[in-house]
């Protein structure tokens, strides 16, 4: 069993910045792949961003790449998501999210069937 815990969300202007943490629990966090979804009012939720096990691949959908960059502190059991240039369309409920397995490549976007196990969401709101 794995819980997580999201922090970090909260109201910013256009063109500000926040940062995402999910703090997971259990022995299995660095052998597990994580990512971030986001699900927005009257929308499917949606993959943001995914990393391998050890931190060294990552894939971000084409709306978050160049402003959002996902890291891991395994010792520290953490996930982040760094978000820059945030546009109103990034408003919605971010996820953090934990696979079965390590193995990621960075070249495809995880849908929502590839979780095992999800938090319980940030709310990030872009507003002037």
């Amino acid at each position: 069993q794995v819980q997580l815990t999201e922090s970090g969300g909260g109201l910013v202007q256009p063109g500000g910045s926040l940062r995402l943490s999910c703090v997971g629990s259990g022995r299995t966090f660095s052998s597990r792949a994580m990512g971030w979804f986001r699900q927005a009012p009257g929308k499917e939720r949606e993959f943001v961003s995914g990393i391998n096990g050890i931190g060294t691949n990552t894939g971000y959908a084409d709306s978050v790449k160049g402003r959002f960059t996902i890291s891991r502190d395994n010792a520290k059991r953490t996930l982040f998501l760094q978000m820059n240039k945030l546009r109103p369309e990034d408003t919605a409920v971010y996820y953090c999210a934990a696979m079965s397995h390590a193995l990621y490549s960075g070249e495809f976007n995880y849908e929502r069937d590839d979780v095992d196990y999800w938090g319980q969401g940030t709310q990030v709101t872009v507003d002037s």
